[in-house]
């Protein structure tokens, strides 16, 4: 199994993996046919948009 992995794939694994609850199955898929590059790219990207939705909703409620 060596294809590579969709963008859906790539999200729903990093989304997995921020929140603990990666299946060793799809670990192993991921290792098999990921992209470390984009992995780190996805993961950037939800750490900004988690943070971001933090930063305006604490905005929100004190403003």
């Amino acid at each position: 199994m060596n294809q590579r992995l969709s963008l859906w794939h790539t999200l729903t694994s990093t989304l997995a993996a921020l929140f603990g609850v990666q299946s060793q199955r799809n670990r192993q898929r991921d290792f098999a046919g990921g992209s470390p590059l984009l992995f780190i790219l996805m993961g950037l990207l939800l750490i900004g948009a988690l943070v971001g939705s933090l930063w305006l909703l604490v905005s929100w409620v004190l403003g």
